[in-house]
């Protein structure tokens, strides 16, 4: 898929209200920032920045009417293979405290708090949710422990 802003724009405007949707002119000047990459499926888009040995995953959006189907799940996967490729070691994120589907979906990928914005999003009635900061290790796993025989 080549990137097309505002394709990429109405999937956002369908999957967001906190934080506010990005424009399309918003999502092709991030697209063009140094380190910043589009990972695309059919019925969603991340866009990831890695630079300076760590990696964040700036959004995350798939439509409603395609969710719950592994599409957000296979785009984190190919964030965390991009930013281990391009050599980062550590991969973070921001999410709305209040969303509990992204949150448990990134919990699956292995992320974990790392830090709290209070009040940071603002909703459209006007009240305020705090921002969650993720983050998780990159790279080969830990090797296990040897185990004690007797």
């Amino acid at each position: 898929m080549t990137a097309d802003p505002g394709r990429l724009a109405r999937i956002h405007g369908e999957s967001f209200t906190v934080p506010r949707p990005w424009t399309a002119v918003e999502i092709a000047g991030l697209l063009a920032t140094p380190g910043a990459f589009l990972i695309e499926a059919p019925d969603g888009f991340l866009i990831g920045r890695a630079l300076a040995g760590e990696a964040e995953l700036l959004t995350l959006a798939v439509a409603p009417s395609a969710r719950r189907r592994g599409t957000g799940a296979a785009l984190v996967a190919g964030f965390l293979d991009r930013a281990a490729t391009a050599g980062a070691g550590r991969a973070f994120l921001e999410v709305s405290a209040d969303n509990a589907a992204a949150r448990a979906l990134y919990a699956q990928a292995g992320f974990a708090e790392a830090g709290r914005r209070p009040g940071y999003y603002r909703r459209p009635d006007g009240g305020a949710t705090d921002a969650l900061l993720l983050a998780r290790a990159l790279g080969p796993a830990p090797l296990a422990e040897p185990r004690q025989t007797a």
